[in-house]
C-alpha cells in the first residue's frame, strides 16, 4: 500500500510540474507575441500573392509561421492555391471538392487538386498539426490556414464580419494564435502559415469565382556579415537532440571561424512553478536543485530511481561551464563537442549519468581540466542549499526573453529553425545565412547534399546528381584557372602559327602558278628555258611580292 502511495505521489508531482511548467512557457510566448504583433519568426518568412495582380502587396501579407514542419530556408514555394472549403480535420478528406472548380468526369466528379499546389483550409475543429498532416497526405506542397476570428484591433474585419452575418455573436482575439506543435508534429515535412481572416477572405472570394490565385511562401535567413551565428536550446536528457550532439562536431570544425555557436541549456524556474514553499522547502523532491529553484523533468518518470530532474540540471550547469572555458572564445568548441560525444557514448544511462568516474573519463577523453569545471560550477552558486546560481539564473532569463517553448530549438542569425533537428537542416540554414560571395568552401561543396555529415567527411558529395551540383558550386581554383588559361593560349598560338605558315605556302604556290603562265621566255639560253621559275627562287624575288 505504501508503495502504491509513493507511486501515486511520484506521478502526481511529475504531472503537476510538467503541466504548470508548460502553462508558464506558453504564457511567456504569449507575452512575447503581445510585444511583437508580427509573431515569432514571421519577419523572416514572407507571404505574397502574385496572381491576380490586384491582390499583390509590396510588403506581402501578415501571417503566423508554424512552429512545426519543414521550412526551406533560403528558398520559396510559389504555386496555385486550392481552397478545401472545410476545416480539413479528417484523414480521408475529399480532394475532389473545393475551389476553383475543375473539369468533371462521367460520374460528375471533379478532378483532384493538381499537384503541386498550396492548400487553404479553415481554422477550427482540430489542431493545426492535424490539419497540416491531412493536407500533406493529400499532396499539398504547403498549407495556408485561414483564421476564423478577427483581431480586436481590426475594425474593418469586425465590420465586414457583422455585415456577412448580422445575427451572429462574433468574438475577437487580441493577437493571432501560436501555431504550436501539439507534440505529434515530427512527421510533418511541409510548411504552413496562418493567414489573417480579412486577408484570407480575399483569396476565398477569388477562387470561389473560379479565378486562379498564385501564392508564394518564402523564407530567408538574415545575412548581416560573413560570419553566421547559431544557437541550440536543449538539455542533456533530450532524446531529439542526441543524434545532433553526436554528429555535429566535424561540421562545426569544417565551418571553422565562419560560424559562431552558442549552446543554451533549458531548465524550469522552480520558484514560478511553486517548487519552493514559503518556508524555503523543496516541494518538487528530486526534480529540482537549490531547494526548488532550478528544475527539470524526470527523464524516466521515476522519482525513486534512475536519472532525476536534479541530475539533468547539474549536468546542464556542467556543460554551461565547459562551453564557457572551452568554446566561447572561438565559437567552435571542439572540446565541448568531444565531451558531449564521450558523455553520450559512455554515461547516458541511468546507472552512469551522474557517476563521477564516468564523467571524469569523458573529461579525460575530451582533454578538459576537471578542476576548472568543478570550480566554475561551485563559484557560480553550486546546486545545493537555498542559494542562487548565477549561471542557471542567467539561462532562465535568456530563455524567457527568447520565448523558448519547443525543444530542441535551433536559431540561425536569430531565426528559429522549424521541424526536426538534424545536422543537415542546421548546416543548410547556416550556409543560407552568409552574404553572397562570403560562403566558406565547405558550404559550396556540401550545402544541399542528402548526407551532410558524409559530405563534410569526404570534402564533397560522393555520388549522384548532388555530387555534380556540388562540384559545379565549388568553381575552380586560381592555379587551375591559370593553367587552363595558359593551355588555351598555347593551343590558339600554335593554331595561329600553323595557319600563318599554311597561308604563306598557299600564296607562294599561287604566285608561282601566275609567273609560270605569263612570264616571257625570250632571250634565255636552253637551260634558262627549261627552268622559267628559277628567278622566283632567287633571294628576294618572291619575298618582295608577298611580304
Amino acid at each position: 500500500h505504501s508503495s502504491n502511495s509513493c507511486c501515486s505521489i511520484t506521478t502526481m508531482v511529475t504531472t503537476v510540474f510538467r503541466n504548470f511548467s508548460l502553462y508558464l512557457a506558453v504564457w511567456q510566448v504569449s507575452s512575447s507575441l503581445a510585444q511583437d504583433p508580427k509573431g515569432l519568426g514571421s519577419s523572416t518568412s514572407r507571404l505574397q500573392i502574385h496572381v491576380p495582380q490586384t491582390l499583390h502587396k509590396p510588403d506581402g501579407y501578415k501571417h503566423q509561421e508554424a512552429l512545426f514542419g519543414f521550412s526551406p530556408y533560403g528558398g520559396s514555394i510559389a504555386q496555385n492555391v486550392y481552397y478545401s472549403n472545410s476545416e480539413f480535420c479528417e484523414s480521408d478528406e475529399d480532394t475532389h471538392a473545393g475551389y476553383p472548380e475543375r473539369e468533371k468526369d462521367d460520374q460528375d466528379n471533379m478532378a483532384p487538386w493538381p499537384t503541386p499546389f498550396i492548400l487553404m483550409v479553415d481554422r477550427g475543429g482540430c489542431s493545426f498539426v492535424q490539419k497540416v498532416r491531412n493536407a500533406q497526405k493529400a499532396g499539398a506542397a504547403g498549407v495556408i490556414i485561414a483564421d476564423n476570428q478577427c483581431l480586436c484591433s481590426d475594425s474593418e474585419c469586425i465590420r465586414t464580419s457583422n455585415k456577412e452575418d448580422p445575427s451572429a455573436v462574433l468574438g475577437c482575439q487580441s493577437s493571432e494564435p501560436i501555431m504550436a506543435d501539439d507534440g505529434s508534429g515530427r512527421d510533418i515535412s511541409i510548411p504552413s502559415f496562418l493567414m489573417f481572416k480579412v486577408d484570407a477572405a480575399k483569396i476565398k472570394d477569388e477562387v470561389k469565382e473560379n479565378h486562379m490565385v498564385q501564392v508564394e511562401m518564402a523564407w530567408s535567413i538574415p545575412a548581416p556579415d560573413d560570419r553566421v551565428e547559431y544557437e541550440l536550446w536543449s538539455y542533456p536528457s533530450n532524446v531529439n537532440s542526441k543524434e545532433f550532439m553526436k554528429t555535429w562536431a566535424p561540421l562545426a570544425k569544417a565551418l571553422d571561424y565562419h560560424a559562431k555557436f552558442t549552446p543554451h541549456m533549458f531548465i524550469y524556474d522552480g520558484l514560478k512553478s511553486h517548487c519552493q514553499n514559503d518556508g524555503g522547502e523543496n516541494m518538487c523532491y528530486n526534480l529540482c536543485t537549490n531547494q526548488g529553484r532550478y528544475c527539470s523533468t524526470d527523464p524516466d518518470d521515476d522519482l525513486e530511481s534512475g536519472i532525476s530532474g536534479a541530475d539533468v540540471v547539474t549536468e546542464s550547469l556542467r556543460r554551461i561551464c565547459i562551453w564557457e572555458h572551452y568554446g566561447d572564445e572561438d565559437g567552435i568548441g571542439e572540446k565541448f563537442w568531444k565531451y558531449n560525444e564521450e558523455f553520450l557514448s559512455r554515461c547516458d544511462t541511468p546507472t552512469f549519468f551522474m557517476n563521477s568516474d564516468c564523467v571524469n573519463d569523458a573529461f579525460k577523453q575530451a582533454k578538459i581540466d576537471k578542476d576548472v569545471i568543478e570550480r566554475c560550477m561551485h563559484d557560480s552558486g553550486g546546486v545545493t542549499g537555498d542559494t542562487t546560481n548565477q549561471k542557471l539564473s542567467d539561462a532562465l532569463d535568456t530563455q524567457t526573453k527568447q520565448g523558448i517553448v519547443v525543444l530542441p530549438t535551433a536559431f540561425v542569425n536569430t531565426v528559429p529553425l522549424r521541424g526536426a533537428l538534424s545536422a543537415s537542416s542546421v548546416f543548410n540554414a547556416i550556409c543560407a545565412g552568409f552574404l553572397d560571395g562570403t560562403q566558406p568552401d565547405i558550404c559550396l561543396a556540401c550545402a544541399g547534399c542528402p548526407n551532410t555529415v558524409e559530405c563534410v567527411a569526404n570534402n564533397g558529395c560522393s555520388s549522384g546528381i548532388y555530387a555534380k551540383v556540388a562540384r559545379g558550386k565549388q568553381g575552380v581554383s586560381k592555379r587551375l584557372f591559370a593553367f587552363s588559361l595558359l593551355s588555351v593560349c598555347i593551343v590558339f598560338g600554335a593554331a595561329g602559327y600553323w595557319h600563318w605558315k599554311r597561308t604563306q605556302e598557299d600564296m607562294r604556290e599561287q604566285v608561282r602558278g601566275i609567273l609560270a603562265e605569263y612570264m616571257p621566255l625570250e632571250g634565255g639560253d636552253e637551260d634558262e628555258a627549261t627552268n622559267p621559275m628559277e628567278f622566283a627562287n632567287k633571294r628576294g624575288g618572291l619575298a618582295s611580292l608577298i611580304s
